[in-house]
């Protein structure tokens, strides 16, 4: 099964009623220790360090984002804020780069980034859509 074409099928949910896509990259890794279940090198893909997959996946496992409330959430090197979370679903934000929204299922994480001007209620519900659809197979 390729992951890769959920990542196309995440950046079309995010379209808005003109067509424009509000999510312009995105990846899923493993809710278990954060291996990346997508390519990096897919155009619409984000390029995670492991060991930003793993933080990423263990705050999302353990459900404890104090360490994310003090120090933000890396990804591809750039820092961004955290701004909240509600239940499996985090957010964060950084001044000309976007946000970025970051769900979970039973055993993956789906993460969406919305570029700087974009609408990040687009790419929320594109994440969910994912992580829903995931969560409905077991995954």
């Amino acid at each position: 099964m390729s992951w890769d074409s959920y990542l196309d099928n995440l950046c079309a949910q995010s379209n808005d009623s003109t067509g424009k896509a509000h999510c312009g990259k995105a990846a899923i890794i493993s809710l278990d220790g954060g291996a990346s279940w997508t390519s990096p090198n897919h155009p619409h893909g984000i390029q995670l360090t492991p060991a930003e997959g793993q933080k990423i996946a263990q705050m999302m496992k353990s459900g404890d984002y104090s360490s994310a409330q003090a120090n933000g959430i890396i990804m591809e090197g750039v820092k961004y804020q955290f701004l909240r979370e509600d239940g499996k679903v985090a957010f964060a934000k950084k001044k000309d780069h976007g946000a970025i929204t970051i769900q979970k299922s039973k055993s993956a994480v789906v993460i969406g980034h919305t570029s700087e001007g974009c609408q990040q209620g687009n790419t929320n519900k594109a994440v969910g859509v994912i992580a829903d659809y995931l969560e409905s197979v077991g995954m």
